[in-house]
């Protein structure tokens, strides 16, 4: 494929995916203005734990959203699943922006908030095997850690837009209007960005051929299952991963500022630089992988995360200072860095063609919906129950199984499916050879 039209593909596939995580994550950004216009209470603090648990419900829409649209990406292509994932977080986005208050509808309000919190939970679950896996499948060898990189960048660059505007809106807008109308606009904004980006999919190539969607085994659970190996991989690098990223970019907003004492518009300048920092590491450290090695990046990731979360987590929960809340932040996030350009393809790498979207999407929104789904939910719990510190804990044990997937974890660079001999589903022994073609466990 020439260069050109390549670039166009990514394109198209990256704006999508902005877009996407932008409307995900201006819930969790704008919770603090709108939790009392749904969830009536004296009690700040229940407030935000509640409208969390909307947040967390709607992570465990993504399974359902992981199987749904990995077997349409896998039997119908990747570009029939990615426009029709972002017209259904448009519809949610939408729906928020629109939603009657608790004072107006009374319960009906926190209902239909929670029916667009799932239909969005829905969409997202969709969008990262199709995304992860088309980045993936379009990229050269030797390149592949670089182009992927692009999932994460766009996926942070969501998350700093959604910061962006909440800062302006923070500047303009008194806090009693941000609470009773301001806190709509970004959905709006979501909503109206999502259509444009309808156009630009629509000329993205597809990359899985008709003879690998029209296979028998092609998005079938029984073929994954065969594949089980990788399931299990997939699933404990989303463990550690999904939890450790929540931690230090949505949940760390809440942090500086219910735990750590930190002014709230303070806090958003500090998230908004480090974050984009952290999206300017992402092409860098993808291409470290591609020089390095997938496996490499996965263990500096999970040894590194495992080792430093509870002192960074403990010196957060206590900084005064924003400059050094931002270097905090930024160490946690370099940290991340190791993992976030190569997760789309670390999974994709360890399935075939027929089943690669439904082997990254499903497992991954599972894993995703039991730990990174409940982050801010567990935090909370901790923090109304007087022991927060128990979370830091919480988080470094589960990226502990992340670190030991990444030691049982192949070298993919020769037995991935995109570049390797297609084996990763054998176990390597002395008396046996890796080969194509082998047979699956």
């Amino acid at each position: 494929m020439p260069t050109g039209r390549r670039a166009r593909a990514v394109a198209g596939a990256c704006a999508g995916n902005l877009i996407e995580w932008y409307d995900f994550f201006i819930y969790a950004y704008t919770a603090i203005y709108f939790s009392s216009s749904f969830f009536p209470t004296d009690d700040s603090a229940s407030q935000l734990l509640a409208s969390a648990g909307v947040l967390a419900v709607g992570y465990f829409m993504r399974p359902l959203g992981g199987w749904l649209f990995g077997w349409i990406a896998d039997t119908r292509g990747r570009k029939s699943s990615m426009i029709l994932s972002v017209s259904m977080m448009c519809a949610g986005s939408l729906m928020i922006a629109c939603l009657p208050t608790h004072a107006t509808i009374g319960i009906g309000a926190p209902i239909l908030l929670l029916v667009a919190r799932l239909v969005q939970g829905l969409s997202i679950g969709g969008e990262y095997g199709a995304g992860a896996t088309y980045l993936s499948e379009i990229a050269t060898k030797g390149r592949r850690g670089f182009y992927s990189s692009f999932q994460y960048f766009t996926l942070i660059a969501g998350q700093l837009v959604a910061l962006t505007v909440l800062l302006i809106l923070q500047s303009l807008l008194p806090v009693v209007e941000l609470k009773a109308w301001g806190w709509r606009v970004p959905f709006l904004i979501g909503a109206a960005l999502a259509i444009a980006v309808l156009y630009l999919r629509r000329t993205m190539q597809e990359t899985a051929s008709p003879e690998a969607m029209h296979r028998e085994e092609a998005g079938s659970l029984a073929a994954l299952w065969r594949h089980r190996r990788a399931v299990m991989l997939v699933v404990a690098f989303t463990m550690g991963g999904s939890l450790y990223f929540y931690v230090f970019t949505s949940y760390m907003q809440k942090l500086l500022i219910n735990t750590a004492g930190m002014d709230a518009t303070t806090t958003s300048i500090v998230m908004t630089v480090a974050l984009a920092t952290f999206m300017a590491l992402q092409p860098i450290f993808g291409s470290l992988s591609d020089r390095i090695g997938i496996r490499n990046n996965m263990l500096l990731f999970t040894g590194l995360a495992t080792l430093a979360v509870v002192p960074l987590l403990s010196a957060l929960a206590t900084v005064s200072n924003p400059y050094a809340a931002f270097a905090l932040v930024m160490t946690a996030l370099v940290i991340a860095a190791f993992y976030t350009p190569i997760a789309g393809t670390v999974k994709a790498d360890l399935f075939p063609t027929e089943v690669r979207c439904l082997g990254v999407g499903l497992p991954y929104a599972i894993a995703n919906a039991v730990f990174g789904g409940t982050a801010e939910f567990v935090a909370l719990s901790f923090k109304n129950a007087g022991v927060e510190s128990y979370f830091y804990y919480y988080v470094a044990a589960v990226v502990s199984v992340s670190l030991i997937g990444a030691v049982l974890m192949p070298d993919l660079r020769t037995r991935g499916y995109l570049d390797g001999l297609g084996a990763v589903a054998e176990i390597p022994s002395p008396q046996r050879s890796t080969r194509p073609g082998a047979p699956s466990l």
